[in-house]
Protein backbone atom coordinates (compact mmCIF):
# COMPACT_ATOMS: atom_id res chain seq x y z
CA UNK A 1 0.00 0.00 0.00
CA UNK A 2 1.68 3.37 -1.16
CA UNK A 3 0.53 6.70 0.86
CA UNK A 4 -0.92 9.52 -1.50
CA UNK A 5 0.19 12.75 -1.56
CA UNK A 6 -3.16 14.38 -0.13
CA UNK A 7 -2.55 11.87 2.48
CA UNK A 8 1.15 13.10 3.08
CA UNK A 9 -0.35 16.55 3.38
CA UNK A 10 -2.48 16.18 5.78
CA UNK A 11 -0.42 13.83 8.22
CA UNK A 12 2.33 17.25 8.11
CA UNK A 13 -0.07 19.85 8.32
CA UNK A 14 -1.16 18.01 12.20
CA UNK A 15 2.60 17.50 13.22
CA UNK A 16 3.44 21.00 12.38
CA UNK A 17 0.38 22.43 13.68
CA UNK A 18 -0.32 20.55 16.99
CA UNK A 19 3.11 21.03 17.82
CA UNK A 20 3.68 24.77 17.07
CA UNK A 21 0.63 24.86 19.24
CA UNK A 22 1.76 23.32 22.33
CA UNK A 23 4.99 25.04 22.47
CA UNK A 24 3.17 28.10 21.82
CA UNK A 25 0.52 27.73 24.97
CA UNK A 26 2.92 25.84 27.28
CA UNK A 27 6.57 27.37 26.80
CA UNK A 28 7.68 29.67 29.35
CA UNK A 29 11.54 30.66 29.18
CA UNK A 30 11.58 30.58 33.26
CA UNK A 31 8.86 28.44 33.98
CA UNK A 32 8.48 27.65 37.79
CA UNK A 33 8.01 23.58 38.93
CA UNK A 34 4.63 24.32 39.52
CA UNK A 35 4.35 26.30 35.66
CA UNK A 36 6.05 23.24 34.25
CA UNK A 37 4.87 20.69 35.84
CA UNK A 38 0.94 21.14 37.37
CA UNK A 39 0.18 23.89 34.81
CA UNK A 40 0.52 26.61 37.94
CA UNK A 41 -2.54 24.74 39.12
CA UNK A 42 -4.75 26.32 36.66
CA UNK A 43 -6.64 23.38 34.79
CA UNK A 44 -10.78 23.40 34.63
CA UNK A 45 -13.33 20.89 34.80
CA UNK A 46 -13.43 19.73 31.27
CA UNK A 47 -9.40 20.50 30.67
CA UNK A 48 -8.67 17.76 33.33
CA UNK A 49 -11.60 15.45 31.97
CA UNK A 50 -10.57 15.82 28.54
CA UNK A 51 -6.89 15.16 29.41
CA UNK A 52 -7.73 12.28 31.88
CA UNK A 53 -9.06 10.54 28.38
CA UNK A 54 -6.73 11.27 25.91
CA UNK A 55 -3.42 10.33 28.10
CA UNK A 56 -5.19 6.84 28.29
CA UNK A 57 -6.73 6.56 25.00
CA UNK A 58 -3.75 6.23 22.69
CA UNK A 59 -3.34 4.24 19.06
CA UNK A 60 -2.56 1.33 20.88
CA UNK A 61 -6.48 1.36 22.63
CA UNK A 62 -8.18 2.29 19.28
CA UNK A 63 -6.14 -0.85 17.43
CA UNK A 64 -6.28 -3.13 21.13
CA UNK A 65 -10.14 -2.42 21.41
CA UNK A 66 -10.48 -3.44 17.76
CA UNK A 67 -8.49 -6.17 17.81
CA UNK A 68 -10.06 -7.27 20.91
CA UNK A 69 -13.48 -6.74 19.56
CA UNK A 70 -12.79 -9.37 16.94
CA UNK A 71 -11.16 -11.74 18.73
CA UNK A 72 -13.60 -11.92 21.50
CA UNK A 73 -16.54 -9.44 20.99
CA UNK A 74 -18.09 -6.77 23.14
CA UNK A 75 -16.90 -8.16 26.14
CA UNK A 76 -13.42 -6.32 26.03
CA UNK A 77 -15.93 -3.25 26.55
CA UNK A 78 -15.47 -4.09 30.40
CA UNK A 79 -12.26 -2.46 30.37
CA UNK A 80 -13.82 0.71 29.60
CA UNK A 81 -16.89 1.00 31.47
CA UNK A 82 -15.53 -0.66 34.64
CA UNK A 83 -12.94 2.40 33.92
CA UNK A 84 -16.49 4.59 35.35
CA UNK A 85 -16.33 3.25 39.23
CA UNK A 86 -12.42 3.60 39.68
CA UNK A 87 -12.60 7.03 38.13
CA UNK A 88 -15.15 7.59 40.61
CA UNK A 89 -12.72 6.01 43.16
CA UNK A 90 -10.41 8.27 42.03
CA UNK A 91 -12.86 11.25 42.00
CA UNK A 92 -14.38 11.10 46.01
CA UNK A 93 -12.08 8.41 47.69
CA UNK A 94 -8.49 9.62 46.64
CA UNK A 95 -8.84 13.34 44.70
CA UNK A 96 -9.65 15.16 48.49
CA UNK A 97 -6.36 13.79 49.70
CA UNK A 98 -3.93 14.62 46.55
CA UNK A 99 -5.15 17.88 46.33
CA UNK A 100 -5.74 19.25 49.74
CA UNK A 101 -1.93 17.78 50.65
CA UNK A 102 -0.77 20.13 48.07
CA UNK A 103 1.30 17.22 46.82
CA UNK A 104 2.99 17.61 43.20
CA UNK A 105 3.65 13.71 42.85
CA UNK A 106 1.95 10.71 43.91
CA UNK A 107 5.38 9.07 45.47
CA UNK A 108 5.02 12.47 47.38
CA UNK A 109 1.87 11.65 48.83
CA UNK A 110 3.17 7.96 49.46
CA UNK A 111 5.96 9.62 51.37
CA UNK A 112 3.96 11.37 53.76
CA UNK A 113 1.49 8.43 54.49
CA UNK A 114 4.45 5.69 55.12
CA UNK A 115 7.89 6.74 54.57
CA UNK A 116 10.73 8.19 51.81
CA UNK A 117 11.63 4.84 50.71
CA UNK A 118 7.36 4.15 49.59
CA UNK A 119 7.86 7.71 47.50
CA UNK A 120 11.19 5.74 45.50
CA UNK A 121 9.39 2.57 45.07
CA UNK A 122 6.44 3.76 43.49
CA UNK A 123 8.52 6.88 41.73
CA UNK A 124 10.47 3.47 39.86
CA UNK A 125 6.75 1.82 39.28
CA UNK A 126 5.31 5.11 37.84
CA UNK A 127 8.75 5.34 35.13
CA UNK A 128 8.94 1.50 34.51
CA UNK A 129 4.67 1.65 33.80
CA UNK A 130 5.08 5.16 31.84
CA UNK A 131 8.11 3.74 29.89
CA UNK A 132 6.81 0.39 29.17
CA UNK A 133 2.93 0.81 28.48
CA UNK A 134 1.79 4.13 28.00
CA UNK A 135 4.79 5.12 25.46
CA UNK A 136 6.68 1.70 24.59
CA UNK A 137 3.83 -0.74 23.72
CA UNK A 138 2.02 2.64 22.29
CA UNK A 139 4.88 3.16 19.89
CA UNK A 140 4.91 0.00 18.28
CA UNK A 141 0.52 0.27 17.91
CA UNK A 142 0.94 3.24 16.12
CA UNK A 143 4.11 1.98 14.26
CA UNK A 144 1.82 -1.30 13.24
CA UNK A 145 -1.15 0.73 12.14
CA UNK A 146 0.45 3.27 10.00
CA UNK A 147 2.91 0.44 8.09
CA UNK A 148 -0.75 -1.56 7.35
CA UNK A 149 -2.40 1.13 6.36
CA UNK A 150 0.06 3.53 4.38
CA UNK A 151 2.92 1.71 4.23
CA UNK A 152 5.04 3.71 5.86
CA UNK A 153 8.38 2.29 7.62
CA UNK A 154 7.38 1.22 11.66
CA UNK A 155 11.12 2.62 12.13
CA UNK A 156 10.05 5.63 10.29
CA UNK A 157 6.92 6.15 12.45
CA UNK A 158 8.81 5.22 15.92
CA UNK A 159 10.85 8.15 14.75
CA UNK A 160 8.62 10.82 13.46
CA UNK A 161 6.06 10.78 15.74
CA UNK A 162 8.60 10.69 18.73
CA UNK A 163 10.68 13.26 17.89
CA UNK A 164 7.58 15.64 17.58
CA UNK A 165 5.94 14.73 20.53
CA UNK A 166 9.27 14.69 23.05
CA UNK A 167 9.75 18.76 21.49
CA UNK A 168 6.21 20.36 22.61
CA UNK A 169 6.29 18.17 25.53
CA UNK A 170 9.56 18.98 26.93
CA UNK A 171 9.22 22.79 25.89
CA UNK A 172 5.77 23.52 26.88
CA UNK A 173 5.12 20.88 30.21
CA UNK A 174 1.99 19.83 31.34
CA UNK A 175 -0.12 23.20 29.94
CA UNK A 176 1.47 21.79 26.48
CA UNK A 177 -0.21 18.88 27.14
CA UNK A 178 -3.60 19.61 28.00
CA UNK A 179 -4.27 22.01 25.98
CA UNK A 180 -3.04 19.98 22.95
CA UNK A 181 -5.36 17.32 24.21
CA UNK A 182 -8.33 19.28 24.34
CA UNK A 183 -8.18 18.97 20.48
CA UNK A 184 -7.13 15.26 20.26
CA UNK A 185 -10.17 14.42 22.32
CA UNK A 186 -11.96 16.16 19.45
CA UNK A 187 -10.01 14.45 16.45
CA UNK A 188 -9.82 11.08 18.08
CA UNK A 189 -13.31 10.88 18.67
CA UNK A 190 -14.13 12.03 15.07
CA UNK A 191 -11.88 9.64 13.33
CA UNK A 192 -13.12 6.28 15.52
CA UNK A 193 -17.18 7.78 14.53
CA UNK A 194 -16.18 7.48 10.60
CA UNK A 195 -14.60 4.25 10.73
CA UNK A 196 -18.06 3.22 12.93
CA UNK A 197 -20.30 4.74 10.10
CA UNK A 198 -18.19 3.14 7.32
CA UNK A 199 -18.42 0.53 8.82
CA UNK A 200 -22.14 -0.11 9.15
CA UNK A 201 -23.00 1.30 5.80
CA UNK A 202 -20.57 -1.32 5.01
CA UNK A 203 -22.46 -4.37 6.33
CA UNK A 204 -25.38 -4.63 3.65
CA UNK A 205 -22.58 -5.00 0.98
CA UNK A 206 -22.28 -8.58 2.36
CA UNK A 207 -25.77 -9.54 3.25
CA UNK A 208 -25.94 -8.15 6.76
CA UNK A 209 -29.24 -5.16 6.87
CA UNK A 210 -30.78 -5.60 10.29
CA UNK A 211 -30.17 -6.78 14.04
CA UNK A 212 -31.40 -10.88 13.61
CA UNK A 213 -28.46 -10.54 10.21
CA UNK A 214 -25.98 -9.21 12.92
CA UNK A 215 -26.47 -11.90 15.45
CA UNK A 216 -26.60 -14.29 12.96
CA UNK A 217 -23.05 -12.93 11.55
CA UNK A 218 -21.24 -13.28 15.07
CA UNK A 219 -19.47 -15.91 17.08
CA UNK A 220 -21.98 -17.14 20.16
CA UNK A 221 -21.68 -14.43 22.91
CA UNK A 222 -19.90 -11.58 20.67
CA UNK A 223 -22.30 -8.99 21.01
CA UNK A 224 -22.89 -9.49 24.91
CA UNK A 225 -20.55 -7.74 27.65
CA UNK A 226 -21.15 -10.61 30.30
CA UNK A 227 -19.26 -13.85 29.65
CA UNK A 228 -19.87 -16.49 32.10
CA UNK A 229 -17.43 -18.36 33.94
CA UNK A 230 -16.67 -21.25 31.87
CA UNK A 231 -16.74 -20.98 27.91
CA UNK A 232 -17.10 -23.98 25.70
CA UNK A 233 -14.61 -26.08 26.04
CA UNK A 234 -15.04 -26.25 29.27
CA UNK A 235 -12.21 -23.87 30.61
CA UNK A 236 -12.15 -20.84 32.36
CA UNK A 237 -13.51 -18.04 30.03
CA UNK A 238 -10.48 -15.23 29.94
CA UNK A 239 -13.19 -12.25 30.71
CA UNK A 240 -15.90 -13.77 32.30
CA UNK A 241 -18.23 -11.24 34.17
CA UNK A 242 -16.17 -12.93 37.77
CA UNK A 243 -13.34 -12.33 35.73
CA UNK A 244 -13.87 -8.74 35.14
CA UNK A 245 -15.81 -7.47 38.55
CA UNK A 246 -12.74 -9.32 40.45
CA UNK A 247 -9.65 -8.58 38.21
CA UNK A 248 -10.57 -4.85 36.99
CA UNK A 249 -10.51 -2.92 40.19
CA UNK A 250 -7.12 -4.20 41.03
CA UNK A 251 -5.83 -2.80 37.64
CA UNK A 252 -8.11 0.20 37.67
CA UNK A 253 -7.29 1.69 40.89
CA UNK A 254 -3.17 1.36 40.21
CA UNK A 255 -3.80 2.87 36.83
CA UNK A 256 -6.55 5.59 37.71
CA UNK A 257 -6.12 6.38 41.37
CA UNK A 258 -2.07 5.08 41.77
CA UNK A 259 -0.76 6.09 38.45
CA UNK A 260 1.20 9.51 37.94
CA UNK A 261 0.25 9.91 33.84
CA UNK A 262 -3.42 10.01 34.78
CA UNK A 263 -3.85 11.68 38.09
CA UNK A 264 -1.01 14.40 37.18
CA UNK A 265 -3.94 16.04 35.18
CA UNK A 266 -6.09 15.90 38.58
CA UNK A 267 -3.14 17.55 40.65
CA UNK A 268 -3.33 20.48 38.16
CA UNK A 269 -7.03 21.39 38.81
CA UNK A 270 -7.57 24.36 40.04
CA UNK A 271 -9.91 23.63 43.04
CA UNK A 272 -10.84 20.14 44.60
CA UNK A 273 -14.46 20.14 42.91
CA UNK A 274 -12.89 20.39 39.33
CA UNK A 275 -10.45 17.87 39.86
CA UNK A 276 -13.08 16.06 40.77
CA UNK A 277 -15.72 16.75 38.41
CA UNK A 278 -13.17 16.30 35.57
CA UNK A 279 -12.38 12.90 36.94
CA UNK A 280 -16.37 12.39 36.30
CA UNK A 281 -16.15 13.53 33.17
CA UNK A 282 -13.41 11.62 32.02
CA UNK A 283 -15.65 8.76 33.36
CA UNK A 284 -18.45 9.46 31.15
CA UNK A 285 -16.08 10.00 27.92
CA UNK A 286 -15.18 6.01 28.88
CA UNK A 287 -18.49 5.30 27.69
CA UNK A 288 -18.02 5.75 24.04
CA UNK A 289 -15.34 3.84 23.29
CA UNK A 290 -17.17 0.53 23.47
CA UNK A 291 -19.34 2.01 20.67
CA UNK A 292 -16.79 3.54 18.72
CA UNK A 293 -13.34 1.01 19.28
CA UNK A 294 -14.40 -1.73 20.26
CA UNK A 295 -17.83 -2.49 17.77
CA UNK A 296 -15.81 -1.54 15.19
CA UNK A 297 -13.74 -4.31 15.95
CA UNK A 298 -17.12 -6.51 16.06
CA UNK A 299 -18.26 -4.70 12.12
CA UNK A 300 -14.79 -6.06 10.94
CA UNK A 301 -14.92 -9.49 12.28
CA UNK A 302 -18.31 -9.75 10.08
CA UNK A 303 -16.82 -8.52 6.89
CA UNK A 304 -13.75 -10.30 7.38
CA UNK A 305 -15.46 -13.39 7.92
CA UNK A 306 -17.70 -12.96 4.90
CA UNK A 307 -14.34 -12.80 2.14
CA UNK A 308 -14.76 -8.19 2.08
CA UNK A 309 -11.34 -7.93 3.05
CA UNK A 310 -7.81 -10.59 4.19
CA UNK A 311 -6.66 -10.31 7.67
CA UNK A 312 -2.83 -11.05 8.10
CA UNK A 313 -1.53 -13.90 10.15
CA UNK A 314 0.86 -13.87 13.28
CA UNK A 315 3.87 -14.64 11.90
CA UNK A 316 4.36 -17.47 9.54
CA UNK A 317 1.51 -19.58 11.66
CA UNK A 318 -1.82 -19.81 10.78
CA UNK A 319 -3.61 -17.86 13.39
CA UNK A 320 -4.99 -14.47 12.63
CA UNK A 321 -3.42 -11.39 13.41
CA UNK A 322 -5.75 -9.38 15.24
CA UNK A 323 -3.64 -6.62 15.91
CA UNK A 324 -4.06 -6.16 12.06
CA UNK A 325 -7.93 -5.69 12.42
CA UNK A 326 -8.49 -2.15 12.35
CA UNK A 327 -6.14 -0.50 9.94
CA UNK A 328 -7.15 -3.86 7.32
CA UNK A 329 -11.09 -2.33 8.39
CA UNK A 330 -9.39 1.29 7.69
CA UNK A 331 -7.86 0.17 4.21
CA UNK A 332 -11.32 -1.25 3.05
CA UNK A 333 -13.68 0.94 3.96
CA UNK A 334 -11.91 4.92 4.03
CA UNK A 335 -10.70 6.51 0.28
CA UNK A 336 -7.53 8.02 -0.32
CA UNK A 337 -7.48 11.56 1.24
CA UNK A 338 -9.41 10.57 4.06
CA UNK A 339 -6.62 8.38 5.27
CA UNK A 340 -4.44 11.47 5.93
CA UNK A 341 -6.91 12.06 8.16
CA UNK A 342 -7.39 8.86 10.20
CA UNK A 343 -3.55 8.88 10.33
CA UNK A 344 -3.56 12.57 11.88
CA UNK A 345 -6.82 11.06 14.52
CA UNK A 346 -4.56 8.21 15.29
CA UNK A 347 -1.43 10.39 15.36
CA UNK A 348 -3.47 12.52 18.06
CA UNK A 349 -4.37 9.60 20.08
CA UNK A 350 -0.78 8.34 20.50
CA UNK A 351 0.95 11.72 21.04
CA UNK A 352 -1.50 12.62 23.60
CA UNK A 353 -0.44 9.43 25.29
CA UNK A 354 2.96 10.20 25.21
CA UNK A 355 2.93 13.37 26.32
CA UNK A 356 1.21 12.41 29.61
CA UNK A 357 3.62 10.10 29.97
CA UNK A 358 6.61 11.82 29.39
CA UNK A 359 5.29 14.76 31.50
CA UNK A 360 4.51 12.34 34.30
CA UNK A 361 8.09 10.88 34.08
CA UNK A 362 10.13 14.47 33.94
CA UNK A 363 7.72 15.22 36.76
CA UNK A 364 8.80 11.56 38.89
CA UNK A 365 12.25 12.69 38.37
CA UNK A 366 12.84 15.63 39.22
CA UNK A 367 10.35 16.20 41.70
CA UNK A 368 10.72 12.83 43.52
CA UNK A 369 14.68 11.80 42.60
CA UNK A 370 16.52 15.51 41.97
CA UNK A 371 14.32 17.95 44.75
CA UNK A 372 14.79 14.88 47.11
CA UNK A 373 18.56 14.14 47.07
CA UNK A 374 18.65 18.27 46.60
CA UNK A 375 16.15 20.04 47.86
CA UNK A 376 18.01 23.87 47.49
CA UNK A 377 18.23 23.00 43.53
CA UNK A 378 16.98 26.10 41.74
CA UNK A 379 13.20 26.45 40.08
CA UNK A 380 14.86 26.33 36.87
CA UNK A 381 17.23 23.47 37.10
CA UNK A 382 14.76 21.09 38.11
CA UNK A 383 12.90 22.25 34.77
CA UNK A 384 16.08 21.94 32.46
CA UNK A 385 16.03 18.49 34.69
CA UNK A 386 12.57 17.57 33.70
CA UNK A 387 13.04 18.40 30.25
CA UNK A 388 16.35 16.14 29.59
CA UNK A 389 14.50 13.41 31.48
CA UNK A 390 11.79 13.69 28.80
CA UNK A 391 14.31 13.11 25.78
CA UNK A 392 16.37 10.08 27.87
CA UNK A 393 12.72 8.58 28.63
CA UNK A 394 11.70 8.62 24.89
CA UNK A 395 14.65 7.11 23.52
CA UNK A 396 14.39 4.12 26.13
CA UNK A 397 10.95 4.19 25.02
CA UNK A 398 11.70 3.83 21.39
CA UNK A 399 13.82 0.64 22.06
CA UNK A 400 11.56 -0.93 24.18
CA UNK A 401 8.65 -0.57 21.37
CA UNK A 402 10.34 -3.11 19.17
CA UNK A 403 9.57 -5.83 21.33
CA UNK A 404 5.42 -5.60 21.38
CA UNK A 405 5.11 -8.48 19.57
CA UNK A 406 5.61 -10.52 22.36
CA UNK A 407 2.64 -10.75 23.36
CA UNK A 408 -0.71 -12.00 21.91
CA UNK A 409 -2.64 -9.15 21.41
CA UNK A 410 -1.62 -5.20 22.30
CA UNK A 411 -4.81 -5.26 24.20
CA UNK A 412 -3.06 -8.32 26.12
CA UNK A 413 0.21 -6.36 26.64
CA UNK A 414 -1.46 -3.27 28.55
CA UNK A 415 -3.11 -5.52 30.90
CA UNK A 416 -0.52 -8.35 31.52
CA UNK A 417 2.46 -6.12 31.88
CA UNK A 418 0.83 -4.15 34.82
CA UNK A 419 -0.37 -7.08 36.30
CA UNK A 420 2.88 -7.39 38.03
CA UNK A 421 2.67 -4.61 40.52
CA UNK A 422 -0.36 -3.67 40.14
CA UNK A 423 -1.91 -5.85 43.07
CA UNK A 424 0.62 -4.46 45.52
CA UNK A 425 0.46 -1.02 44.76
CA UNK A 426 -3.56 -1.15 44.82
CA UNK A 427 -3.72 -2.68 47.75
CA UNK A 428 -1.32 -0.09 49.10
CA UNK A 429 -3.12 2.88 48.23
CA UNK A 430 -6.97 1.67 48.95
CA UNK A 431 -5.66 0.08 52.34
CA UNK A 432 -3.53 3.23 52.90
CA UNK A 433 -6.52 6.05 53.00
CA UNK A 434 -9.24 3.77 54.09
CA UNK A 435 -7.52 2.03 57.20
CA UNK A 436 -5.49 4.28 59.53
CA UNK A 437 -3.51 1.42 61.22
CA UNK A 438 -1.70 0.53 58.00
CA UNK A 439 1.89 0.89 58.41
CA UNK A 440 5.29 1.84 56.59
CA UNK A 441 6.37 -1.49 57.45
CA UNK A 442 3.37 -2.77 56.03
CA UNK A 443 3.79 -1.18 53.22
CA UNK A 444 7.10 -1.86 52.27
CA UNK A 445 6.30 -5.74 52.51
CA UNK A 446 3.75 -5.90 49.98
CA UNK A 447 5.25 -4.13 48.10
CA UNK A 448 8.23 -5.89 47.40
CA UNK A 449 7.15 -9.20 48.09
CA UNK A 450 3.86 -8.73 46.21
CA UNK A 451 5.99 -7.08 43.17
CA UNK A 452 8.57 -9.90 43.15
CA UNK A 453 5.71 -12.62 43.00
CA UNK A 454 4.00 -10.62 40.24
CA UNK A 455 7.36 -10.32 38.04
CA UNK A 456 7.77 -14.53 38.54
CA UNK A 457 4.10 -14.69 37.07
CA UNK A 458 4.68 -12.39 34.33
CA UNK A 459 8.22 -14.13 33.09
CA UNK A 460 6.20 -17.63 33.56
CA UNK A 461 3.91 -16.58 31.49
CA UNK A 462 5.84 -14.86 28.69
CA UNK A 463 4.98 -17.90 25.89
CA UNK A 464 8.83 -17.56 24.82
CA UNK A 465 9.71 -18.67 28.18
CA UNK A 466 6.93 -21.10 28.43
CA UNK A 467 8.04 -23.08 25.03
CA UNK A 468 12.10 -22.95 26.64
CA UNK A 469 10.72 -24.67 29.85
CA UNK A 470 8.53 -27.16 27.42
CA UNK A 471 11.69 -27.64 25.54
CA UNK A 472 9.44 -27.48 22.08
CA UNK A 473 6.67 -29.44 23.13
CA UNK A 474 4.30 -26.30 23.61
CA UNK A 475 1.36 -26.07 20.79
CA UNK A 476 0.49 -23.86 18.19
CA UNK A 477 -1.15 -21.14 20.02
CA UNK A 478 0.82 -21.79 23.50
CA UNK A 479 -0.46 -18.55 25.55
CA UNK A 480 2.13 -19.35 29.03
CA UNK A 481 2.70 -21.75 31.63
CA UNK A 482 -0.36 -20.00 33.73
CA UNK A 483 -2.51 -18.76 31.15
CA UNK A 484 -2.60 -21.91 28.57
CA UNK A 485 -5.48 -23.89 29.21
CA UNK A 486 -4.10 -27.28 27.88
CA UNK A 487 -0.29 -27.17 28.91
CA UNK A 488 -0.17 -25.01 32.04
CA UNK A 489 -2.78 -23.88 34.65
CA UNK A 490 -5.25 -22.14 32.75
CA UNK A 491 -5.82 -19.37 35.09
CA UNK A 492 -6.53 -16.07 33.15
CA UNK A 493 -4.54 -13.32 33.57
CA UNK A 494 -7.81 -11.27 35.00
CA UNK A 495 -8.53 -14.07 37.75
CA UNK A 496 -4.42 -13.95 38.63
CA UNK A 497 -4.75 -10.62 39.84
CA UNK A 498 -7.40 -11.04 42.50
CA UNK A 499 -4.89 -14.22 43.86
CA UNK A 500 -2.28 -12.02 44.27
CA UNK A 501 -4.08 -9.48 45.63
CA UNK A 502 -5.51 -11.50 47.89
CA UNK A 503 -1.89 -12.24 49.18
CA UNK A 504 -1.07 -8.77 49.27
CA UNK A 505 -3.74 -7.83 51.41
CA UNK A 506 -2.77 -10.68 54.11
CA UNK A 507 0.37 -9.07 53.91
CA UNK A 508 -0.39 -5.92 54.47
CA UNK A 509 -2.62 -6.63 57.07
CA UNK A 510 -0.79 -9.48 58.71
CA UNK A 511 2.28 -6.92 58.77
CA UNK A 512 0.46 -4.05 60.07
CA UNK A 513 -0.89 -5.72 63.19
CA UNK A 514 2.52 -6.95 64.34
CA UNK A 515 4.29 -3.55 64.05
CA UNK A 516 3.53 -0.46 65.60
CA UNK A 517 1.36 1.97 65.01
CA UNK A 518 2.17 4.95 63.12
CA UNK A 519 1.16 8.22 64.71
CA UNK A 520 -2.65 8.86 64.40
CA UNK A 521 -2.22 12.98 64.23
CA UNK A 522 0.71 12.48 61.38
CA UNK A 523 -2.17 9.98 59.32
CA UNK A 524 -5.06 12.12 60.02
CA UNK A 525 -5.24 14.37 57.28
CA UNK A 526 -4.34 11.09 54.92
CA UNK A 527 -7.19 8.61 55.69
CA UNK A 528 -10.75 8.57 55.97
CA UNK A 529 -12.59 7.91 59.21
CA UNK A 530 -14.12 4.67 57.76
CA UNK A 531 -14.62 3.41 54.34
CA UNK A 532 -17.40 5.81 53.61
CA UNK A 533 -16.57 9.03 55.17
CA UNK A 534 -16.38 10.12 51.74
CA UNK A 535 -19.97 10.16 51.41
CA UNK A 536 -20.63 12.05 54.73
CA UNK A 537 -21.42 16.27 54.33
CA UNK A 538 -24.37 18.05 53.34
CA UNK A 539 -25.04 17.91 49.29
CA UNK A 540 -24.11 21.12 47.23
CA UNK A 541 -25.90 20.85 44.44
CA UNK A 542 -26.37 19.05 40.96
CA UNK A 543 -22.93 19.64 40.12
CA UNK A 544 -21.49 18.25 43.55
CA UNK A 545 -18.92 15.39 42.99
CA UNK A 546 -21.54 12.50 44.43
CA UNK A 547 -24.00 13.81 42.60
CA UNK A 548 -22.13 13.70 39.11
CA UNK A 549 -21.24 10.11 40.18
CA UNK A 550 -24.65 9.04 40.78
CA UNK A 551 -25.49 9.97 37.66
CA UNK A 552 -22.53 8.10 36.24
CA UNK A 553 -23.17 5.04 37.77
CA UNK A 554 -27.04 5.27 36.78
CA UNK A 555 -25.90 5.65 33.55
CA UNK A 556 -23.74 3.07 33.18
CA UNK A 557 -25.72 0.60 35.23
CA UNK A 558 -28.62 0.77 32.73
CA UNK A 559 -25.82 0.38 30.09
CA UNK A 560 -24.82 -3.09 31.11
CA UNK A 561 -28.41 -3.49 31.70
CA UNK A 562 -29.20 -3.27 28.04
CA UNK A 563 -25.98 -5.18 26.71
CA UNK A 564 -25.55 -7.66 29.44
Amino acid sequence: MTISGIDVAVIIIYLLGITGYGIWVGFRRHASTDQYFLANKSLGWFTVGAAVFTSNISTLHLVGLAAGGAKEGMVIGNFEWMACFTLMLLALVFAPFYINSKVSTLPEFMERRYCPSARTFLAIIGLLGALLIHIGISLFAAAKVFYSFLGVPMPVTIIVLSVFTVTYTALGGLKAVVMTENIQVFLLLGGATMVTVLGIMALPGVGVHNLADLKAAVQPGQLSMLQPIINTKGHLNEFSWLAVLLGYPILGIWYWCADQTHVQRVLGAKSLRAGQNGALFAGFLKIIPVFLMVFPGVIGYILWQKGAFKLLNVGTTTNPDYNTMLPQLINHLVPIGFKGLLAACMAAALMSCMAAALNSCATLISMDIVKRIRPATPDQRVVIIGRVTTGVIMVLAMLWSTQGDQFGTIFEAINKIPMTFAPAVTTVFILGVMWKRGTKQAAMTTLYIGSIIGCIYFLLDLPGIGKMILNGRAAEGFSGLVTDPVQGLGIPFMLVGPILMAGCMVIYIVTSLFTPAMDPQAISKLCWDHPLAFLKGRITGASDPRMVALYLFVVVGVLYYLLA
